[in-house]
């Protein structure tokens, strides 16, 4: 099979690496990929948003399946543009995306699935802002309703903090704030059959503790030893399945990743948002312990076929990955710079290694080019031996001004 992945950072670089080590993968390209990507698969420069251009590059390489990694695309109808063509495509339609595209329309699905969520309110203006921060009282969350790439959401005890927020968005939903612990559930999904993976947790805030601003995410770990028994096999039967029979039932099927964040809340699992694709950083970690050869998967996703699948399987052990971001992330991050220590990061065995998000190749070196740069990934018979693995591989990195959490699955492994 010849694979063509649409995407430039840590999470198609998992996607890539897994989909290098298949053997039914026979030839493997990236659009626009980046430093990393290129040591696993041909990259091409290609305008990610640009669904004509990605058809064409698609028709060219002879692709016999397309996996759009990134939110961007999907809303943009890039997923669209490939199937129109007739080959098949891993992603939604832009309809379909619209899930992850718009809070407001998750929220009216949701309604309609009958699945568990917060309660929340629509603003468009500053006045209705007011209104529904009042009414739900601290914290304050508030979520630009449209794509804002993992940080477009504000919570807060500050109201005057909230309500700016608020007013620098063209549309926001304000909803009550969920308590407990968090979980992200992806489910790889035919638009009928739905194939939960295993969940995962991510670290949202820069700081250790919890503290700092929120980003697109520090890190993740799986699995999630403190979990409640038959969490997944719940969640399925409460908020996936029911959720894409719905959207199936509107006239627009959804087909591809279907991401679930959860909040396990005293009164029961409650949807924080979903997403339309594979979520960063929490793909390094699933990734890092699925067995199955992962081009199979996402084939029989698009092309129907999921219920003749054999059932996934899974390395039993643990997976943690720790984002090094650059300076000044995630208000703005600082790029150009060197990275050193990549080749003495990956171990020989391959129980930890390098994932890149936002570098580029400048010759021999490799350069920072993004916010979040590397996604150190390893795996070991459990969460402790996992993370003493990616940290020890994150200190034989350098990166002027890097930063990175120190705490990931640390109370997980305790």
């Amino acid at each position: 099979m010849k694979v063509l992945v649409i995407g430039g950072g840590a999470r198609e670089h998992a996607l890539c690496r897994s989909l290098s080590q298949d053997p039914a993968v026979t030839e493997l390209h990236c659009a626009p990929g980046n430093a990393g990507i290129a040591q696993v698969a041909t990259v091409h420069p290609v305008d990610q948003l640009d669904g004509a251009q990605v058809t064409a590059l698609a028709v060219l390489l002879g692709a016999e399946l397309v996996v759009v990694g990134p939110e961007a695309p999907l809303v943009a109808g890039v997923a669209d543009a490939v199937r129109a063509a007739g080959i098949p495509v891993f992603g939604p339609s832009a309809e379909a995306a619209l899930l992850e595209g718009s809070k407001a329309f998750a929220k009216d699905v949701m309604a309609g699935a009958g699945v568990p969520t917060a309660r929340s309110y629509v603003c468009t203006t500053g006045a209705e802002a007011a209104e529904a921060l009042d009414a739900f009282g601290p914290p304050y969350v508030v979520k630009d309703d449209g794509l804002a790439a993992g940080k477009g959401v504000v919570v807060t005890s500050d109201r005057a903090e909230a309500l700016a927020h608020a007013e620098a968005c063209e549309r926001v939903v304000i909803e009550e704030y969920l308590d407990g612990p968090e979980v992200s559930l992806f489910a790889i999904t035919d638009g009928t059959t739905v194939l939960p993976l295993q969940p995962a947790q991510d670290f949202k805030r820069a700081l250790d503790g919890d503290q700092g601003p929120n980003t697109g995410g520090m890190g993740a770990y799986s699995p999630l030893p403190w979990a409640p028994e038959g969490l997944v096999e719940d969640v399925l039967a409460t908020v996936l399945q029911p959720t894409v029979d719905e959207l199936r039932r509107r006239g627009t099927p959804f087909s591809g990743l279907l991401y679930a964040g959860l909040a396990l809340t005293s009164r029961g699992t409650r949807v924080i948002e979903f997403n339309a694709r594979f979520g960063d950083p929490e793909t390094q970690v699933v990734l890092a312990r699925l067995r199955t050869p992962l081009a199979g998967v996402l084939h029989a996703s698009a092309t129907g076929t999921l219920d003749q699948l054999e059932p996934l399987r899974w390395d039993e052990g643990a997976a943690v990955t720790v984002v090094i971001a650059a300076e000044g992330y995630p208000a703005a991050p600082r790029t150009g710079d060197p990275i050193e220590g990549l080749a003495e990061a990956e171990a020989a065995d391959g129980t930890a290694y390098v994932l890149h998000a936002g570098t580029k190749a400048d010759g021999e070196r490799v350069l920072s080019a993004g916010g979040r740069v590397l996604s150190v990934t390893a795996t070991g018979v459990d969460l402790v031996e996992a993370r003493e693995r990616a940290y020890r591989s994150v200190g034989r990195i350098s990166l002027a001004g890097g930063q990175h959490r120190g705490d990931i699955a640390l109370k997980a492994a305790q």
